[in-house]
């Protein structure tokens, strides 16, 4: 795809898609709920068709409209052993999750996932679950799709997680969910809440004291209404446009403000970007319109606590700073090594090609700003977030962006380039 955009300016208000995380876990809860539940603002990318998918494999019968999902739920005795393997596409979260679903049922199945998930890691997931009981088999003992379940007897656990992952935090939630008493996550770092939050939505109890999660076994859930904010992670994109184009604002409506996720608010702020934010909420997610115009920005630090709040925009942050007067500095980000591809090298490499001043640390990376971007070729490597950069930089490059594999970005963001060409003025 040719991007020449000829560094336009911004302006507009828009809707991002539903946000990702939520829409995944309002199929799974729909699914393992008693009766009807309806979810609005679903988000129609390829990851979360395919836990759409899976759950249609697994006997849930699964309605799909223009406006609405209606999620038919079995409850967890309702599920049914799949005649075919489960595809779970380039869906982490889809995979993970699942498996912690999977390990309690009484019967067997088999997932498997595209090339890049084939290269993920799901031996976090599958050594506490083992633990547990669960009998689980695949490539290299279990690190690799494809992988068998044989659904056993779960038994509770109390578990403190090596890494700060919401995936692994998430897939052993499931599983204690089945378990008989009560198991105990610890996490070293608050992690994206929507499981705990989602609990309590279908009916359900989940306990926090301080780093400690509580999680009883044996819970049954009721189906519900559910409405899905807009991504944070897909208007980080958008966010960061409307700092680094000339003369621009953008207003981003109905996004979803849950401050497990708000990392990317805090940079923007440390970094001095011209934001205002309007907050509501709905059934305990905190929803908000984001306001972001054109901004004068400086280098900042980004580390610790506040890495798991912006894992999934650090790549975008990454092309922010390349705007800001300075010098910054990202660190405790090995997570992002395992992530669609390694973005911390692909995002270095990628933006060198455009002209960034950027290097990649063991953790991290240095990004010096203020650069000036130029054209050059360019591709998304199968990840979507990093075809959404690339999209981005093209906006502000002086020149043609060649972009290789565009269509990545239908994984999470399918209106991405129609939103685009709305917003440019």
């Amino acid at each position: 795809m040719k991007l020449n955009f000829g560094q336009p300016s911004l302006g507009g208000r828009i809707e991002v898609p539903g946000d990702k995380s939520i829409s995944h876990r309002s199929i799974m809860f729909g699914a393992l709920a008693n009766g009807k539940t309806v979810i609005r603002h679903f988000l129609k990318g390829e990851d979360c068709l395919s836990t759409i998918d899976c759950f249609r494999k697994l006997g849930v019968e699964i309605e799909e409209t223009d406006e609405e999902i209606i999620v038919h739920g079995t409850g967890w005795d309702g599920l049914k052993e799949p005649s075919s393997i489960l595809d779970t596409g380039n869906s982490g979260t889809t995979t993970r999750l699942m498996l912690g679903i999977l390990a309690g049922l009484p019967f067997h199945s088999v997932m498997i996932g595209d090339e890049s998930i084939a290269r993920r890691p799901m031996d976090r997931v599958t050594v506490p679950l083992a633990s547990m009981g669960a009998d689980i088999a695949g490539r290299d003992n279990g690190r690799f799709t494809p992988l068998s379940i044989r659904g056993s007897k779960l038994k509770t656990i109390e578990y403190r997680l090596p890494v700060a992952s919401a995936q692994v935090k998430s897939a052993v939630i499931f599983a204690a969910l089945q378990a008989e008493g009560e198991s105990v996550i610890i996490e070293p770092e608050a992690t994206r809440d929507h499981t705990e939050k989602m609990i309590e939505q279908f009916g359900g109890i989940v306990r926090r004291e301080g780093d400690r999660i509580i999680i009883k076994g044996g819970q049954s859930f009721k189906g519900t209404d559910v409405y899905v904010p807009g991504d944070i992670s897909s208007a980080a994109f958008f966010m960061v446009a409307a700092a680094i184009a000339p003369d621009s604002e953008i207003v981003l409506l109905n996004t979803g403000l849950n401050e497990t996720r708000t990392g990317i608010v805090d940079v923007f702020k440390q970094m001095g970007a011209d934001m205002t934010i309007e907050k509501t909420s709905f059934k305990g997610e905190e929803i908000g319109t984001i306001t972001v115009r054109t901004s004068k920005l400086k280098g900042t630090e980004i580390s610790g606590a506040l890495i798991p709040r912006l894992i999934d925009e650090i790549p975008v942050i990454a092309l922010l700073a390349t705007q800001a007067e300075g010098e910054t500095i990202i660190r405790d980000a090995e997570e992002l090594k395992v992530k669609e591809t390694n973005r911390i090298d692909t995002v270095v490499d990628e933006l060198k090609k455009l002209g960034a001043d950027i290097e990649a640390t063991d953790d991290g990376m240095i990004i010096r700003g203020k650069s000036k971007l130029h054209g050059g070729s360019v591709s998304s490597h199968g990840d979507h977030r990093i075809g959404m950069v690339m999209a981005i930089a093209a906006l502000i490059a002086d020149g043609e962006v060649k972009l290789e594999n565009p269509e990545a970005i239908a994984v999470s963001y399918p209106e991405f380039f129609e939103h685009v060409n709305q917003l440019i003025k």
